[in-house]
């Protein structure tokens, strides 16, 4: 299956039998990430939290229970 990857636009080739490649085929929904631009995020995200600077908005289980 070729899969382009959303953030850098490059195509790869993803064996059909993946699980991957089923949620792809299945849900198109789902985006496809190459792993260079997923460390790449993940990277900078840790950057950003080791600043302290950065909040990460978690919801709260009250929310979660009045729903």
């Amino acid at each position: 299956m070729r899969v382009k990857c959303v953030i850098c636009d490059t195509i790869h080739d993803l064996p059909n039998d993946l699980p991957l490649a089923k949620k792809l085929r299945n849900r198109p929904i789902h985006t496809f990430m190459c792993p260079s631009c997923s460390q790449r995020i993940s990277e900078n995200t840790e950057k950003r939290l080791d600043t302290g600077k950065f909040r990460f908005f978690k919801t709260s289980s009250k929310i979660d229970e009045e729903f």
